[in-house]
């Protein structure tokens, strides 16, 4: 399984760009999955369902499943906060590539995806310069980069030419368990 970080500010392109990464890997064969930060409020789960009726009488997990698909939902008694290796260690461990999107500090390799400021608005600034986990820069506008960078500059609007370059680096990405604390992977029976 290799594994891949994008990192950048609000409103650069990460969600776009990994939206548009998954179906480039699926055309070559490639299953992906993503792990995606989400601030503490977010639910899945909707009033009125009989998996949400579960939840709100006290369960702990709530699993549901058809044949198309399964969600888990999990309620913490008290907050947790959980690394993205523990995330990774919830996954099917029969995928090719994991996007992960957000975890900007987090020990993964990354891509940042920079974008050029609207006129009138002031750049973001880059994470690379103190990053050491950045390997390359997502970008709509490599000549306005804010600072200057040996990294290898991918062009932001095409996705195509991003998987070639993860394809053509993935032994990079490759997720080693016991580097990253040891958690076991589960896996389905």
């Amino acid at each position: 399984m290799k594994v891949v970080g994008f990192a950048g500010f609000s409103g650069s392109g990460k969600t776009t760009l990994v939206e548009q990464l998954i179906p480039e890997l699926r055309l070559r064969g490639l299953r992906v999955s993503v792990v995606k930060h989400a601030h503490h409020s977010f639910d899945i789960d909707h009033p009125g369902k009989d998996t949400y009726r579960h939840r709100e009488a006290g369960a702990f997990e709530v699993v549901a499943a058809s044949d198309k698909r399964l969600m888990l939902v999990r309620e913490f008694e008290q907050p947790a906060t959980l690394s993205v290796h523990h995330l990774l260690a919830e996954l099917y461990q029969g995928v090719d590539w994991v996007l992960v999107e957000g975890f900007k500090d987090s020990d993964l390799l990354k891509i940042e995806v920079w974008r050029a400021p609207e006129p009138g608005q002031v750049a973001k600034p880059v994470r690379y310069p103190e990053d050491d986990f950045v390997v390359a820069v997502a970008t709509d506008a490599a000549a306005s980069l804010p600072q200057p960078t040996q990294l290898p500059l991918l062009d932001l609007n095409q996705p195509a030419q991003v998987v070639d370059w993860l394809i053509e680096y993935g032994h990079r990405f490759e997720y080693n368990w016991e580097l990253h604390g040891g958690l076991l992977p589960c896996a389905p029976q």
